[in-house]
């Protein structure tokens, strides 16, 4: 944000022109207007804000318009890029402000220098920079005494030149300049062709004071005879060593837009000019991190080794899988930490029960000591750690909840999170009570309201203790997270916690706001690198209308909940806030889905085509001939159980296995089971084939709507049509998957991202593999969405491997994620491809080694290291690779998550404990070599 603040008596009867001037170069058809919060300028309607009119200025194409304000004229203002209708094309990352409280004359002109501020500039005020990286210990006020710059109230007392009365002969110029990237001790000078400015004699220069935050500002006057001028603003340390800022000189003309000379130019100058920043970080789920105090598990206050370990490695960051509250089936399922039995809520699986008092009886002490020997494991024993864990934290509860829950501690927590800690201790009641979270068994309580809450929670209730011991869990919990985000802060390293883009469809917040998700769907994606078959994730979709009806809210507060404790996000499949593949609640593998929202082929759109049997192309094609390879001797049973004959040869499945569930339930429940029973996962795989043997999947809501089915060519039917129908076919198939929904995904993520950015300081980073609209990427470059690149799946077509020395600054590279194997699995996954790896990437025509060796996964981590992204973020399981003694467990154990699976046990530990990597000095010294040599930051 650039603010302008001339302070001095308000004197509303008087007006001045006040003049835009911001240099950028538009398309044809494109214009740049001024919108803000006064109604003089639209009060942020765009179409009502100050049309600018371009002027050529040597090479720079400027954009100016002037407005008559008051002095006193107050202001929250930004530039929008807009169309010939005034339509929004772009706007900036951040806003300006002006603030104009000097005595002005009648109609003096004040002319505002701005320049365009990118998304990408702006990241350096979240929270990540600002509050950690690029926390200021010390306040930096001045450094006159010490580098010999001028203060530039000194400079201006020293020529008795009193600001406005200084005759004609000079321009008042405010300089400001915004320079989040500053260490400690360190100021910002101003230094430039004319007197005031030192004449770029770095010593003389003028020298900024800081407002606070990263805003620098001076003021001086300057003789018009020395206009133009030209400047470069500076970093000076205690001791005068100076750096000037990289790029062009800055400059400043008097050739006003208007007839008059300004008497003051405001230059709003963006940010300091320096070499791109880039840091390192590391990503391990909290469930996986190992240490010797835990129980079984990661625990939040382990948190606080890794931290002392990322910085002596020299990283800046620590990434996590998702925290939130799973427990929505009482058994091992809920290791999936993507679905969340409350977004708000924190599992009580990270707790640190020896932290819920000072002192236990013998009885606890000796359950805790018992505890971490049972669960010392080789991977985590979900159900067993959270059954030992409330065990023990329900007999600390029964001793002290008089004494926690009347403290002025937690009372101050629960005032500022009842609004979801109530209905969330609600559900887990009515959870244990109805025995199931599917909150449509649940009676009377099926449908919430305020009213029914206020009567589970109360504390005339028999069941208020129970009640009660939720809150306690979570705050122990808030408590526990919070030292370790405080600590990370000192320390800085971020903490980057992860935002899961779908809720377990029996949730509290489905519970509590059913309006808000469309309960008879699902969330999955299109097959990709993950999973040839689509994926089906389950969770319901999201009711994107019924959200923006208060500007979503829901998301707004998730995220402002989550900022309490993290200064940096991932934003899990970030795709999803584009258009996401929604799948019918009656699927269970994720091929037969659509995009929503998405514009489909239309009846008479496709009957314009010569298409006209919708029953033949959105049916299964099922012929005598597929059932008989499909399921040989057993084809007749199959078929006289799950299919009519509706004629000759052509079957068509019952209407009570219509549906990929309605097969499954078949199969069990079926008399014929004993006939197929050691072959039932075939079988069903072969049966689900053939449902999804269709052309196109009718829309359920408007029957004269239809979507090509994914990789339909595939298929039997489509290969069985006319040479006619597949040609119309195959294009009308790469017009929706590839061209016409664009412009409608870029409209709907720019509804729905920047509600998320606004809700919180934080940075955000964006899941964005699978399969990439074209709309995707401008998008975040636009928002300052940080993008990912796992070399193995690479973002340019053609390659088989990422090049990461190729890739874009605004990235997070790595060289695996929790949703593929580890680089070691992957080394020795494929013979071929890691011969093909080693000769194109490392250069190398020899024969690699079987497995990934130390001095293999040191070269493919050193890429990373070295590569332009932003961040380079290593899974802790790839570092481990850097050192043989840590290779002694199967690479295939590494693996967090297998995405083909959706039961799969999220359970992975890491075999080397945090206090081991502590005192190995060897590695730690490797990792921050390679920081160091790379140009990446370190704390």
């Amino acid at each position: 944000m650039a603010t302008i603040d001339l302070k001095s008596p308000r004197s509303p009867s008087k007006r001045l022109l006040l003049s835009f001037r911001i240099p950028y170069h538009t398309q044809w058809g494109q214009s740049l207007l001024v919108s803000g919060s006064e109604p003089v300028l639209g009060s942020w309607n765009v179409k009502r804000g100050l049309l600018l009119t371009p002027v050529h200025a040597n090479n720079d194409l400027l954009w100016c318009g002037t407005l008559s304000v008051p002095v006193g004229f107050r202001c929250e203002y930004g530039y929008f890029l807009v169309d010939d209708e005034r339509e929004l094309l772009r706007w900036e990352g951040s806003r300006h402000t002006i603030a104009l409280t000097s005595e002005f004359q009648e109609g003096e002109v004040v002319e505002i220098h701005d320049l365009w501020q990118t998304a990408k500039e702006a990241l350096f005020n979240r929270s990540a920079f600002k509050d950690v990286i690029f926390h200021r210990r010390s306040n930096s006020d001045s450094y006159v005494a010490q580098n010999g710059c001028q203060n530039s109230k000194a400079a201006l007392n020293q020529q008795g030149i009193k600001p406005l009365l200084a005759g004609t002969d000079y321009v008042y110029i405010h300089f400001r300049i915004n320079c989040p990237k500053l260490e400690d001790g360190v100021s910002v000078i101003v230094t430039g062709s004319c007197s005031m400015l030192g004449r770029w004699e770095v010593k003389n220069g003028l020298e900024l004071t800081c407002l606070g935050g990263s805003i620098w500002q001076a003021d001086c006057i300057v003789n018009k005879c020395e206009f133009p001028i030209k400047y470069k603003y500076g970093k000076i340390s205690k001791r005068g060593n100076a750096i000037l800022e990289i790029g062009p000189n800055r400059d400043h003309t008097i050739d006003s837009i208007l007839d008059r000379i300004p008497r003051h130019i405001l230059a709003s100058d963006g940010v300091f000019r320096e070499a791109s920043w880039r840091g390192a970080g590391i990503a391990i789920p909290m469930f996986s991190i190992r240490s010797e105090d835990d129980l079984g598990v990661g625990e939040f206050l382990d948190l606080k080794l890794l931290i002392d370990w990322a910085v002596d490695s020299g990283f800046h960051l620590i990434q996590l899988l998702p925290v939130n509250d799973t427990s929505v089936h009482g058994m091992w399922w809920d290791s999936y930490p993507y679905s969340s039995l409350s977004v708000f809520a924190l599992h009580p699986l990270y707790l640190r029960v020896q932290a819920l008092s000072k002192s236990f009886s013998d009885e606890i002490e000796n359950e805790i000591i018992q505890a971490k020997s049972n669960l010392d494991l080789k991977d985590v024993d979900y159900e067993a750690t959270m059954n030992i864990k409330i065990s023990i934290a329900k007999k600390v509860f029964s001793v002290e909840k008089d004494a926690v829950l009347s403290s002025s501690s937690f009372q101050k927590f629960f005032s500022e999170n009842e609004d979801w800690l109530k209905p969330y201790a609600a559900f887990c009641f009515l959870k244990e009570f109805f025995e199931t979270s599917d909150h449509t068994q649940w009676g009377s309580f099926a449908k919430y309201s305020v009213e029914k809450l206020e009567k589970i929670v109360s504390k005339n209730r028999v069941h208020y203790d129970i009640i009660c011991f939720h809150y306690y869990i979570q705050y122990h919990l808030h408590l526990q997270l919070s030292e370790v985000a405080s600590y990370a802060r000192r320390k800085g390293v971020v903490l980057k916690g992860d935002l899961p883009i779908g809720v377990d469809r029996w949730s509290v917040d489905t519970w509590v706001y059913p309006n808000l998700f469309r309960m008879n769907t699902s969330t999955g994606a299109p097959p990709d690198y993950f999973d040839k078959n689509g994926q089906n994730w389950g969770f319901p979709t999201y009711n994107w209308e019924e959200m923006s009806k208060d500007n979503y809210a829901w998301w707004r507060y998730r995220l402002s909940q989550m900022g309490k404790y993290f200064t940096a996000y991932r934003i899990d499949h970030i795709l999803g806030f584009f258009r996401i593949w929604e799948l019918p609640e009656h699927a269970i593998t994720g091929l037969l889905g659509k995009f929503r929202p998405s514009i489909p082929l239309s009846q008479e759109e496709l009957e314009k085509e010569g298409i006209w049997d919708f029953n033949r192309l959105t049916h299964p094609y099922i012929r005598k001939d597929m059932l008989e390879g499909k399921f040989g001797c057993l084809w007749t049973v199959i078929a006289s159980t799950f299919l009519n004959e509706y004629q000759k040869l052509c079957y068509e499945f019952k209407e009570d296995c219509n549906t990929e569930k309605r097969i499954a339930a078949k199969l069990k429940s079926a008399t014929e089971r004993i006939l197929w029973i050691e072959q039932e996962n075939k079988i069903q795989n072969d049966l689900f084939d053939l449902l999804k043997n269709v052309v196109l999947i009718r829309d359920e809501e408007d029957t004269r709507k239809f979507y090509p089915r994914f990789n339909m060519e595939d298929t039997s039917s489509f290969k069985d049509l006319d040479d006619h129908s597949k040609n119309v076919l195959r294009r009308l198939y790469y017009e929706y998957y590839f061209h016409r929904q664009e412009i409608l995904w870029r409209k709907n993520a720019l509804k729905t991202l920047p509600a998320l950015l606004n809700s919180s300081n934080m940075l955000a980073c964006g899941e964005d593999l699978g399969l990439i609209p074209s709309c995707v990427h401008p998008v975040m470059q636009e928002l300052g969405i940080i993008g990912l690149r796992i070399q193995r799946m690479p973002s340019d077509l053609g390659l088989e491997f990422g090049i990461p020395s190729k890739y874009d600054y605004m990235t997070v590279c790595a060289p695996s994620c929790h949703d593929c194997s580890t680089l070691r699995a992957w080394w020795e996954e494929s013979e071929e491809r890691r011969e093909r790896y080693f000769k194109e990437i490392i250069g190398d025509d020899g024969i690699p080694p079987s497995s990934c060796v130390p001095s293999i996964a040191y070269n493919i981590i050193q890429q990373h290291f070295e590569s332009p992204s932003m961040w380079a973020i290593f899974p802790l399981q790839d570092l481990l690779a850097l050192k043989e003694i840590y290779t002694i467990r199967p690479a295939v154990e590494e693996t967090i998550n297998d995405p083909t699976n959706p039961k799969h046990y999220w359970r992975y530990r890491m075999h080397v404990s945090l206090e081991t990597l502590l005192s190995d000095n060897e590695l730690t010294m490797t990792i921050k070599d390679l920081v160091v040599r790379s140009g990446r930051s370190s704390p």
